[in-house]
């Protein structure tokens, strides 16, 4: 199978830890004379990622090598850059994500990138300095949350299950504080992500991103309360494979989503995330059914 012809050739530079995302075009050509799928051995299937020196990237090339693809993986150091290269065709696939950044980018770019194969999903923990338990938390308590809006969804949809909050009309993937009800017991305050663990000097619990939660100290079995990976609630934040829409059937990049979940890469995930990683089976299908639930929640709102 070979990919879009709307590929083009590019020369990803090399990018330090604190830079932006650059490219640098390095020619033309007719994509249809050769490329990654179609076997040329020098044109390798390019793959976004974020985190390219994580081990579990390592062991993931090395298990598509087996398989006979040669790939390629672009270390993505600006997330808002990494849909449109691949809407763009300066990548082949992405892997970054969940659905429901996706959601928001396709709608917001009027693009219509596509899942063919999930990954994972990473629990969302409320951490406390103050309280031991659920119950400790007072009536009229306050609690950070993240404040970008995929994050403080999910935030006020961890405190809901937590018993903490109610959300108008039960809430959704698209919620804000604007729909935290008065008779919750407790009150939202929405922050910079980075700034979640610092808030718990100053508030009765913080929601708390993986991202954050090693680096103030505190370990995922901390947390007071996290969401049900397994949940309805949980399918917007399943980590996903993502391709063009021309290219959603393409059998070597469905190939690398099924090696993706190879004993070898699954224990290389979990052992990067800390054991947190709930590793999903959903099928493609599943994942275009869902995102496109939540495109339309986005439209609608």
């Amino acid at each position: 199978m070979s990919f879009s012809t709307t590929r083009k050739r590019l020369t990803w530079t090399a990018i330090a830890a604190t830079a932006a995302l650059t490219l640098t075009a390095c020619g033309g050509g007719d994509d249809t004379a050769g490329g990654a799928a179609s076997g040329d051995a020098a044109d390798p299937i390019r793959v976004g990622v974020v985190g390219a020196s994580d081990d579990k990237w390592a062991v993931f090339q090395e298990q598509a090598e087996a398989e006979g693809i040669e790939i390629e993986l672009v270390d993505l150091q600006d997330y808002t850059q990494a849909n449109p290269a691949l809407s763009q065709g300066e990548l082949d696939v992405n892997q970054f994500q969940h659905l429901q950044f996706l959601a928001g980018y396709n709608v917001d770019a009027g693009d219509d990138l596509q899942p063919i194969g999930a990954t994972a999903v990473y629990p969302l923990g409320l951490y406390s300095s103050k309280h031991t338990s659920l119950e400790e938390i007072p009536d009229g308590g306050q609690v950070a949350v993240p404040n970008d809006p995929t994050n403080l969804a999910r935030a006020l949809l961890v405190l809901q299950e937590a018993g903490l909050v109610e959300l108008k009309d039960g809430g959704s993937s698209i919620s804000t504080e604007a729909d935290v009800l008065p008779s919750s017991k407790v009150t939202v305050t929405p922050v910079d992500a980075a700034q979640t663990p610092i808030q718990l000097q100053s508030v009765d619990a913080s929601i708390i991103n993986n991202d954050f939660v090693e680096d103030a100290g505190l370990e995922p079995e901390d947390a007071l309360f996290q969401d049900d990976p397994d949940s309805d609630a949980a399918k917007p934040y399943i980590n996903v494979w993502v391709a063009r829409a021309e290219d959603k059937d393409d059998e070597t990049l469905l190939k690398l989503a099924e090696i993706s979940h190879s004993p070898e890469v699954v224990e290389a995930e979990k052992s990067a995330s800390g054991g947190t990683a709930v590793i999903k089976e959903n099928t493609p299908a599943e994942l275009q059914e869902i995102l496109a639930g939540i495109e339309d929640d986005i439209r609608n709102s």
